[in-house]
């Protein structure tokens, strides 16, 4: 509708333009002839409000870049920063380091009366010891099992096969957020895998 509105309005401008003297807006009884706007109707401007919507190029939303941020990474590097920005005792570390753990491991192989993992589980730890670890199996649906055990075991053994089995029975199953993905990034880069 528009277009042909401009099409009037330019074919009304060459055919007025005869006398230079009269000037493009006079008509053959030297009167000036307005040109008529016409407001389009609401039904045209929402559809012209669509057109030009859909003409724009997508925006980037924050969630767009961020997910873009993350994208270059594997799912199991971004599990491992986000389980230890939500649970690492300390986030200022110089490396994460990683352990993967079998199914059927003692929880400490230092005592032969200590209880497996019933799983395979990940140990996070930073390069230092006051940087704490967290142990745990991923269940794939944004939750762990928390293991409550120490990087470094310190006591007297053997500490009994009860011992163990307690430790066990206390898994937590913990929800782990998707925290902030500048913050991911920067542990994904400081991932290591186990010495």
């Amino acid at each position: 509708m528009k277009k042909i509105l401009y099409l009037s309005a330019a074919i009304l401008l060459l055919s007025g333009c005869g006398d230079e003297e009269d000037g493009p807006f006079m008509n053959a009884n030297n009167q000036e002839t307005a040109v008529e706007e016409t407001q389009p109707n609401e039904e045209e401007t929402s559809a012209n409000e669509e057109e030009t919507e859909m003409d724009k190029e997508p925006e980037t939303t924050p969630e767009a870049a961020d997910e873009t941020a993350l994208s270059e990474y594997s799912a199991e590097q971004i599990e491992y920063a986000r389980v230890w920005l939500q649970l690492g005792a300390n986030q200022e570390i110089d490396g994460l380091y990683v352990n993967k753990i079998p199914e059927g491991t003692p929880l400490n192989p230092d005592d032969e009366t200590s209880a497996a993992y019933p799983e395979d589980v990940i140990q996070l730890a930073g390069s230092r010891l006051v940087d704490g670890s967290v142990t745990y199996s991923g269940n794939g649906d944004g939750t762990i099992n928390l293991y409550n055990v120490p990087l470094r075991w310190d006591g007297e053994y053997p500490a009994g096969e009860e011992f163990y089995t307690e430790i066990l029975e206390n898994t937590e199953l913990v929800a782990i957020d998707p925290g902030d993905d500048g913050e991911v990034v920067r542990l994904i880069e400081l991932l290591q895998d186990q010495p």
